[in-house]
Order: structure tokens, then C-alpha cells, then sequence
């Protein structure tokens, strides 16, 4: 009875330790309330969580949140649920239009309740910190600007709220309430389809399993064996790792050319890629040139990229070689790439094992 079904709901509900930040949204009570009790454009805040009983800075952050919300103006728009559990989440999460995360970064390790309301539909509006770093790209939700670099927290703190509220109001509330002739938020559920085809697969358990299995188990059970047979492998794979460490200095990629779209480009999309790299006493056994690609963020960075190896080189002489690659794009969007080299032998439980990279530029 308290809550309104047709206002744009917020939830936010976990743990509540200092660096989750519960109360900063509640660092400009005034406009918060001006945010909860817009007459075009409300939204409501469903907030649940739990502090341990000696942690008495959450308890206090809790309290501080209780008693916000116990005032009359706002009581219909904010609501703090006690004894959050998993049962509490079941109804929560998919009740909710938007899942709000907004610790102190770096300090987020995961955050797995957003991915959780992913599953569910919801957009996330978050910092760019835990999961929501790797995983946003633009239409599955907002990123929340961060000042990082700021030394004075409470000045931070004032800095990502404000950031907080104009997302809400500029961008969010917009969003959820622009309707058509039948009062359906099409771009909204543009978004929603968008979360749940391409996020919600990649937050699964089957997907984290088999990227164990895949990319760790199986690899380093294949290593062991190959070690572990009168350990001539475990000889042959450190003198190995000792010529590729002492010849590393001298690999490069010096020139990468591409022909393709890259502005825009759309599923199905071929893109080639030619690189001459250096490998000094190495040779082309010794490393495999792999091609990054993905959509490019506001920020530059690629996001969710995927990693396949160019063909082996042609040699051009005095230890440089040409790789090639003509790939088939399977993302749309802005699209970004770029070009490293690794050290590659089948007993290396990953091509990350020695931390060795040679990037291009």
C-alpha cells in the first residue's frame, strides 16, 4: 500500500559495510526529496541490507537511512525493509526498474546483487567498479562519473552524488517515463531486451563454470601431465621460458593496417588485419599474435572484448614477420581493436602465465 506500482522504482539491497556507501544518496537530503516527490516525474527507493551487529558504522548508516525515510514528506517514496534474506530478494529484484550500486572504488570486488536483477530485467546504475567495469556497454544501464583522484571523502562523496542525482533526473527518469499513445516506455524496453538477451547470459553460473573448466582446469591438468612424465616436459618448458624471458625486450608489434568498418559496423561485418612485428631471437613458435576487438566505451576502452589469433607470419627477414587475419565481426556498434603478442607453448596453463605482452603502440 505504501509503494505506487507506476513509479519508477530503485532498489538497493546488500551488505552494509562503510564502502557500499548506503547513505550516499542521502547526501543532499533536499534534492533527494525533490527526486522522490517529482509531480512529472517521481521515483520511489526500496532500500534492504544487513550490518554486522560490531560494525557500528553501518548500524549507524542504517539508522541514518531509517530515519530519512521516516519522514512524512518522503515516507510513500523510500522505504527501508529489515532482515533482508534470500527469500526478501526473490520478491525484490524483479520488482525493480533500476538496481543502484555506488561504493567507493576500487573497493568493489564484485557486486553480484546487480548482476542478479540483470537476470531479472532491470537496468543497473552503478559505478564503474566490480562486475558493472567489465560488463556496461551504454544500453544495459548508466554508469555513475566517479572523481577519482579526489583525496578529501567527503568532497568525493559530495561530487558522485550530485552525479548520481543529474543521472536520475537528466536521464533515467526521462527514460522511464517516455510513453507512446498506449503509455508503453518503448526505449525502456528497448533496454530491458537488450540487458536480458546480451547481459544475462554472460552473469550465469554455467557461464563461470565453464570458464573455469575452459580456460583453467582443463589447461592445467594438460600442463601437469606433460610436467609430470619423468619431468623431461617440466625441463624442456623452464629452458624454454628462460629463452623467451631473456629475448622478450626484443619483440614488438611495429605496424598494424586494417582495411573495414569500424564506425558503426554491423554484424557480419569482415574486418582485415595486417601486423609486422619484431620477435628478435624468437621465433614464430615461440608467440602467438592475437587480434582484441569489441565495441568501443564513451571512454575509449573496448568493452567485452574477444581475443583470436592472426595467422602465422611470413618471415620478411631480420627476425620480423607479417601476420594476417580477415575476421567477421559479431558485435554491432562503435567498434574498436588492437593487436598484442604473447608467449604461446601447449604447457602453459594460459597465455597470462609468464605476464609477458608486447602491445601494439
Amino acid at each position: 500500500e505504501v509503494l505506487d506500482p507506476d513509479v519508477l522504482t530503485i532498489g538497493f539491497a546488500r551488505r552494509v559495510p562503510t564502502y557500499k556507501r548506503l547513505t550516499l544518496m542521502l547526501s543532499d537530503p533536499e534534492r533527494l526529496t525533490r527526486l522522490l516527490t517529482d509531480p512529472e516525474r517521481p521515483i520511489q527507493i526500496v532500500v534492504a541490507g544487513k550490518s554486522h551487529p560490531d560494525d557500528l558504522q553501518g548500524v549507524g548508516l542504517i539508522q541514518h537511512l531509517v530515519q530519512f525515510a521516516d519522514n512524512p514528506a518522503v515516507r510513500n517514496r523510500i522505504v527501508f525493509l529489515p532482515n533482508y534474506d534470500i527469500e526478501m530478494a526473490q520478491a525484490l529484484m524483479p520488482g525493480c526498474d533500476v538496481w543502484l550500486n555506488n561504493p567507493l572504488r576500487p573497493l568493489e570486488a564484485s557486486g553480484t546483487s546487480g548482476m542478479k536483477c540483470a537476470l531479472n530485467g532491470a537496468l543497473n546504475l552503478s559505478i564503474l567498479d566490480g562486475w558493472w567495469d567489465e560488463m556496461y556497454d551504454g544500453q544495459n544501464g548508466w554508469a555513475i562519473p566517479t572523481a577519482d583522484g579526489v583525496e578529501d571523502p567527503a568532497r568525493r562523496d559530495s561530487l558522485e552524488a550530485t552525479a548520481l542525482y543529474d543521472l536520475i533526473e537528466d536521464v533515467v527518469a526521462p527514460r522511464f517515463y517516455d510513453r507512446d499513445a498506449n503509455d508503453i516506455p518503448g526505449c525502456w524496453l528497448e533496454n530491458m531486451r537488450h540487458t536480458l538477451s546480451n547481459l544475462g547470459p554472460k552473469v550465469q553460473a554455467t557461464r563461470m563454470v565453464t570458464d573455469y573448466v575452459e580456460q583453467l582446469y582443463t589447461p592445467t591438468a594438460a600442463s601437469y601431465r606433460l610436467m609430470n612424465t619423468d619431468f623431461e616436459g617440466a625441463r624442456k618448458l623452464a629452458d624454454w621460458k628462460k629463452r623467451v624471458r631473456e629475448g622478450w625486450q626484443d619483440v614488438r608489434v611495429e605496424t598494424v593496417d586494417s582495411s573495414g568498418s569500424t564506425e558503426g559496423a554491423q554484424i557480419g561485418d569482415t574486418i582485415s588485419v595486417a601486423a609486422t612485428v619484431a620477435l628478435g631471437s624468437l621465433t614464430p613458435q615461440d608467440v602467438e599474435v592475437q587480434l582484441l576487438y569489441g565495441r568501443v566505451r564513451e571512454d575509449d576502452n573496448l568493452v567485452d572484448f574477444r581475443v583470436t589469433p592472426l595467422a602465422n607470419g611470413q618471415d620478411l627477414g631480420g627476425g620480423r614477420y607479417a601476420y594476417t587475419i580477415t575476421h567477421e565481426l559479431s558485435v554491432a556498434g562503435p567498434f574498436g581493436y588492437t593487436v598484442r603478442v604473447v608467449p604461446a607453448n601447449a604447457a602453459l596453463a594460459s597465455d597470462t602465465e609468464m605476464a609477458l605482452v608486447a602491445n601494439a603502440g
